[in-house]
């Protein structure tokens, strides 16, 4: 899901940053916009939209509303405005390369700082996120860890050890997506630095 928010997100961020078309100012602000409705607002017609579609229970539930982060649109093309040179584009224009080509030749060369953040703010609300998993994740068996985790703590018994490793098991891999995104991170804002 991870990757699916940062491929999004660069792509419409290019787009807005890059590229006049039509409307694209009203629809930008649309993007920032969304930020001031509650998430919690949200739920319901998240809900009765994957009921719609027959995923409710399944893996897919969790990865379809999250895959259009407003967020991430909104940062990305922040970072783009500034990151990619007009020239740049032009030159790919007159070479002859399309959209696509432009974005991946000349965009994402110049904006791996921005989806590494991205990447790592978009894991770790993924990871802590609870409300989500368990409206939409009716199995039993199949609730995400911080779901299993909330339910380590019974109404009869509490078994505060059990209670107090379960609640250590997330925080691990969020550790290390830190350690490994943040060296990415670090090393590529230090070679555009470079560039400069």
């Amino acid at each position: 899901m991870t990757f699916l928010v940062q491929l999004l997100a660069s792509l419409a961020a290019f787009a807005f940053a890059k590229y006049d078309f039509p409307g694209r100012r009203v629809l930008f602000w649309i993007v920032p916009a969304t930020f001031m409705i509650p998430m919690q607002l949200a739920l319901v017609p998240q809900f009765v939209t994957q009921a719609w579609l027959g995923w409710v229970g399944s893996l897919k539930a969790l990865i379809n509303p999250g895959a259009a982060n407003t967020f991430g649109i909104f940062w990305m093309r922040q970072y783009a405005q500034g990151a990619i040179a007009d020239e740049l584009i032009q030159a790919s224009m007159a070479d002859g390369a399309g959209f696509f080509r432009q974005w991946w030749t000349v965009g994402l060369p110049v904006l791996r700082p921005g989806p590494a953040f991205l990447g790592i703010f978009t894991f770790f609300h993924i990871w802590n996120d609870c409300l989500w998993p368990l409206i939409v994740m009716t199995d039993p068996g199949k609730v995400t860890l911080q779901v299993a985790v909330q339910q380590l703590n019974g109404v009869y018994t509490t078994g505060q050890s059990t209670v107090i490793a379960g609640a250590l098991m997330p925080v691990i891999p969020l550790i290390g997506v830190f350690l490994i995104g943040s060296r990415h991170f670090i090393a590529d804002l230090a070679a555009g630095a470079m560039k400069v």
